[in-house]
């Protein structure tokens, strides 16, 4: 087991990939036309309880075409958590708005609605929710703050695959959210994302902005500057089959999770905690250490032991080009600088838990 390397993460291709797959090759169906977009589609919006699904070449267009869709563009100001993964803010960029930060809850990791409250000006328009780690932010309190000033709910909902917050799932809550197929995502595509709502006029200027900006009522006449961000037939046949077998992977990723807090109760690492109201999907199994230098030097120890790890996302307004201006969100700082990310993938082996709890163990 000492020489066998662990990734932080792998996908598990075990169901009907390869069958799907071939069915779109022998057909000739591999481009963005096939029946298999259509088939992934339907079956996402009942898997999360939204009216509209569309599939998309990957989570950062899907986020940019929320953008879009919602209108938001220059003299804007999206509020959006520092802690997240650079696309969720990278894409308000895109559109030319105004990146606004704000800070998460201590033990959630979540997006803090009092530090939302404090960043609106006149010229906020959405907020942007990230669900992270497999948690979920509080959605009460957040659309409460929404309908008060007038604002969109953009959720990004990569992380969260099978996240409900009270009992609902993630994505179904704001005006539109977006989900990421990336290979180490819950389910994936290889590459691919999804953007969902339940509003028609959304859903009909997101297909709009995806095909090239295509005229419905004219073939090969563009009436606005659109983008190529479909996804294949191929990869909406894997997204379909790996979509069968969501409920297993999240159930397997959960008990990965309670082994992990079993085995390491005892020792100085801390968990992120589930909020209320929420059911954790644990896309990553996530704890912190009690400093920067600790983490630093569990991940190297680790990394010796053929177990890979990686850092949680550094706040995103200390990189060069978003910390022109200085801010300071302390659980955010405090969160990112301690926090690592443990290998979580429902094809863990109980031998291979075991060997990474125990080198855990060994460390301290």
């Amino acid at each position: 087991m000492a020489n066998e390397y662990i990734p932080i993460y792998q996908p598990s291709l075990l169901g009907n990939e390869k069958k799907y797959v071939n069915d779109c090759l022998d057909s000739n169906w591999i481009s963005s036309k096939g029946s298999y977009i259509e088939k992934f589609e339907n079956e996402f919006s009942q898997k999360v309880g939204a009216k509209h699904s569309a599939t998309v070449s990957n989570g950062t267009v899907a986020l940019h075409l929320a953008l879009l869709a919602t209108g938001i563009s220059h003299e804007d100001e999206v509020i959006v958590p520092t802690l997240t993964y650079i696309a969720s803010v990278n894409c308000i960029r895109y559109v030319g708005a105004k990146v606004v930060f704000a800070d998460s809850i201590a033990s959630t990791w979540q997006l803090d609605p009092k530090s939302i409250e404090s960043k609106i000006t006149i010229k906020t328009k959405a907020i942007m929710v990230v669900h992270l780690y497999g948690g979920a932010c509080d959605m009460t309190a957040i659309l409460r703050i929404a309908k008060k000033y007038h604002l969109y709910v953009i959720e990004d909902c990569a992380e969260a695959l099978g996240t409900l917050y009270k009992n609902k799932h993630v994505g179904a809550f704001g005006h539109i959210a977006c989900f990421s197929f990336y290979g180490n995502k819950t389910i994936t595509t290889g590459e691919g994302g999804m953007v969902v709502t339940n509003d028609q006029t959304l859903f009909d200027r997101v297909a709009h902005f995806r095909g090239q900006g295509l005229a419905a009522y004219r073939q090969y006449w563009h009436d606005v500057i659109g983008y190529n961000y479909r996804m294949t037939n191929i990869c909406a046949a894997i997204g379909l089959a790996q979509l069968e077998s969501a409920e297993a992977f999240i159930s397997r990723k959960k008990e990965i999770a309670e082994y992990y807090i079993g085995k390491l109760k005892e020792y100085p690492v801390e968990f992120q905690s589930v909020g209320k109201n929420v059911s954790h999907s644990y896309w990553m199994v996530s704890v912190l250490a009690k400093d920067a230098d600790q983490r630093n030097s569990l991940r190297k120890y680790l990394d010796g032991k053929s177990i890979e790890t990686r850092p949680i996302f550094y706040p995103v307004h200390t990189m060069p080009m978003y910390s022109s201006r200085f801010e300071g969100f302390p659980v955010a700082e405090d969160i990112g600088w301690r926090g690592l990310n443990l290998p979580s993938w429902p094809g863990l082996t109980e031998e291979q838990l075991l060997y990474i709890t125990n080198c855990i163990r060994d460390y301290f």
